[in-house]
């Protein structure tokens, strides 16, 4: 097991952040390839599309159903724009989100996820069922801020 560091898990505000991603679905067991998969198809695109400035990769995804995982793979951007074969704008949601900072490789983001969901529980909080995270950009300190959407 890899070193996963702990943060408190929270409840905070989040705005509406406009993305540009890949939608796919895959099951549980494959998501490392499609990962790779969707982030190749964006990286092929993205130099070529007219967004602003580009942030932080995320991932959008949704509960599973049937063993398949919706998901949106993608960056911030600055604005929105025409889509490009298979990158479409998307975006994060605005709301209250509960909240859990990953500090460590993300082969703990299953750890990771499921320690802010068992939090949740506790404080009786009910989920809408979004669910996304940012990355952090130095690849010799991973990080990831999970956010769950609160109904």
């Amino acid at each position: 097991m890899n070193d996963m560091t702990l943060g408190p898990c929270t409840i905070v505000d989040v705005t509406r952040r406009t993305t540009a991603v890949v939608k796919a679905q895959s099951a549980l067991d494959e998501l490392p390839q499609a990962q790779r998969q969707m982030r190749a198809a964006l990286g092929a695109v993205l130099p070529k599309l007219d967004v602003g400035v580009i942030g932080q990769s995320c991932t959008l995804w949704h509960p599973p159903n049937e063993g398949l995982l919706a998901m949106e793979a993608g960056v911030l951007v600055a604005r929105s724009f025409e889509p490009a074969g298979e990158v479409v704008p998307s975006a994060l949601p605005a709301g209250r989100a509960a909240h859990f900072m990953l500090h460590g490789a993300f082969d703990d983001l299953p750890r990771a996820w499921q320690t802010l969901f068992d939090w949740c529980d506790e404080q009786d909080l009910e989920l809408a069922g979004i669910n996304w995270e940012i990355y952090g950009d130095n690849p010799a300190q991973p990080q990831a801020a999970l956010y769950a959407l609160l109904k």
